[in-house]
């Protein structure tokens, strides 16, 4: 159903994608889903007894006088531009999209979610899977209602009790261990804040790259796109970072980053990985799709606050 990428564009548009940062919105774990990493990391390792005070700013690339050098990130950014523009083409896609991530210092468990993503406007229904604690429960966003909140609802005997309520998309309630809020979910978001970064990335200096081809995610074989920032310093978010694209859709469907090891010789400490599974695109959602009056959501409210703004 990925018919809307053009044909070659899946090595341009990956090679797009090293503008790698943070997410938008929502992982996996390795271990369920990737069959195949790309190769062995670069591990620099954090001085011991050092300090986040006595990290320094990376060097700042000086121009170049002849010949010109570009920045490992130079090409991959205006190919993201284009890719931008291909992913704008869909409407809308629906998905399983699987997060992890690590919240005040805790890596929380993997969640599942069936999620229905609507570009123009922009709006989102989600149906959580896993773990069982939060099985049933239902989200729905639809920018420019419900005065910019989201409608949600417990699962189990706990929906009988509080029903649906509205909640500030990034106050606690709905923050709670999550590092995004549901206004940046889905792959376009994840795009846009990959080039941010990438963007500010190419200020500076100490950046490796490398591509992988014949990863997979969930069977699907995938080019690898690996960011590597060998020394930490404030001004980067992350050590390692990486973006799996579906070789025959041109989508990107898994991202993780990682930050420096906390010990000489140590592992890097995931930092958050979001993946996207099963797309399916330009399914022809309606306002119904992100109503909580559709009859097959267990949305429950009372008659006087049924009506959607």
């Amino acid at each position: 159903m990925l018919h809307v990428f053009s044909t070659g564009f899946s090595r341009r548009f990956s090679r797009s994608l090293l503008s790698l940062g943070i997410l938008a919105l929502l992982g996996t774990c390795p271990g369920l889903w990737c069959e195949k990493l790309c190769g062995q990391t670069a591990v620099s390792a954090v001085q011991d007894g050092a300090s986040a005070s006595q990290l320094r700013v990376a060097d700042r690339v000086m121009p170049q006088t002849n010949p010109v050098v570009e920045h490992p990130l130079m090409p991959a950014i205006r190919w993201a531009y284009q890719g931008l523009q291909d992913l704008q083409k869909i409407q809308d896609y629906s998905a399983i999209m699987v997060k992890r991530e690590r919240v005040n210092g805790k890596l929380n468990d993997p969640e599942y979610a069936f999620v229905k993503i609507r570009h123009k406007p922009f709006s989102v229904y989600m149906l959580f899977l896993e773990p069982a604690a939060v099985k049933g429960q239902e989200v729905i966003y639809v920018e420019g209602q419900n005065d910019g909140k989201m409608w949600a609802h417990p699962a189990g005997l706990k929906n009988k009790l509080i029903g649906t309520v509205s909640l500030d998309p990034t106050g606690p309630i709905a923050m709670q261990n999550n590092r995004y809020p549901i206004t940046e979910i889905g792959v376009l978001n994840l795009v846009r804040r990959l080039i941010e970064v990438g963007e500010q990335d190419m200020k500076y200096g100490e950046c490796e790259v490398k591509f992988f081809e014949g990863a997979k995610i969930n069977d699907r074989i995938c080019t690898c796109i690996q960011v590597v920032h060998p020394v930490p310093r404030r001004n980067f978010r992350f050590h390692l970072a990486r973006i799996y694209v579906d070789t025959e859709h041109n989508v990107p469907v898994r991202y993780e980053s990682y930050d420096w090891p906390t010990e000489p010789d140590g592992a890097p400490q995931l930092i958050e990985e979001y993946t996207y599974l099963n797309i399916k695109v330009n399914n022809g959602f309606t306002d119904l799709d992100f109503d909580i009056r559709n009859p097959n959501y267990a949305f429950r409210v009372k008659e006087s606050s049924q009506g959607q703004q």
